[in-house]
């Protein structure tokens, strides 16, 4: 009789240890809880969300903030949907009729068959600066290094430069009039390939670059205007 009772009791864990693996327990369960809710809420604010109606194409200018600069663009020439909304953005994508500087039309846009029109674009791309070099410092410490010695003379007034070849901007030129206007160039190529320029501008916390065909040049005092008039207009009515 005792002896059966002391083995049943034997075969028995003792209640205490039980209990301790159930407090043990307790703790993980709740890490492992808050953990899945953190992570649910992260998730939940970081998850792109755009407006449920979107911005008409002909409503009025939106004001965008890039970098703590406020740029205030029609929604027309905003060329990705998803940028198409006031507010906060890391950057947005714009394109502009040349020389009217107005906004594309909606339905050329949409056909396929106007993308020949594209030549007479100016496309603009305003996002947060990821550099410590400014356009104008790039120009003064960074190109110097990779130019040839020797130069030509352009189109009124303009001077051209060409980078070396083997370099990082081999088969592009720098080309400026020494006072106010200065494009970084990529040549016309054999095959009927039309170069490009870069017009790169800093304005406080954001970096502005205009692209733009290089075969403009042959009016670059004209695109120089059309340029600084876009900038303008952007800040005009900016807080």
């Amino acid at each position: 009789m005792t002896m059966t009772a002391t083995h049943s009791a034997q075969g028995r864990p003792p209640r205490r240890r039980r209990r301790g693996k159930r407090l043990f327990a307790l703790p993980l369960v709740l890490l492992i809880a808050v953990t899945v809710l953190s992570v649910a809420f992260v998730t939940y604010v970081l998850w792109p969300r755009w407006p449920a109606n979107p911005v008409a194409l002909d409503a009025p200018t939106l004001p965008v903030t890039v970098a703590g600069v406020t740029f205030n663009v029609p929604p027309a020439a905003i060329r990705q949907r998803v940028q198409r909304r006031p507010g906060v953005q890391d950057r947005i994508d714009l394109a502009f009729v040349w020389p009217s500087l107005e906004a594309p039309d909606p339905k050329l846009t949409a056909n396929p068959a106007a993308a020949a029109d594209a030549m007479n674009r100016i496309f603009v791309t305003i996002a947060a600066s990821d550099t410590a070099l400014s356009p104008a410092e790039r120009v003064k410490t960074i190109y110097p290094r990779y130019l040839e010695s020797a130069t030509r003379s352009g189109r009124d007034g303009l001077t051209i430069h060409p980078f070396r070849d083997g370099t990082p901007y081999q088969g592009e030129e720098l080309v400026y009039d020494g006072r106010s206007f200065l494009a970084r160039c990529s040549t016309n190529g054999s095959a009927g390939t039309p170069g490009m320029c870069l017009y790169d501008l800093r304005i406080g916390g954001a970096d502005l670059t205009a692209r733009f065909p290089r075969d403009w040049l042959d009016d670059w005092r004209g695109v120089a205007e059309g340029l600084n008039k876009l900038i303008l207009g952007f800040r005009a009515h900016a807080g």
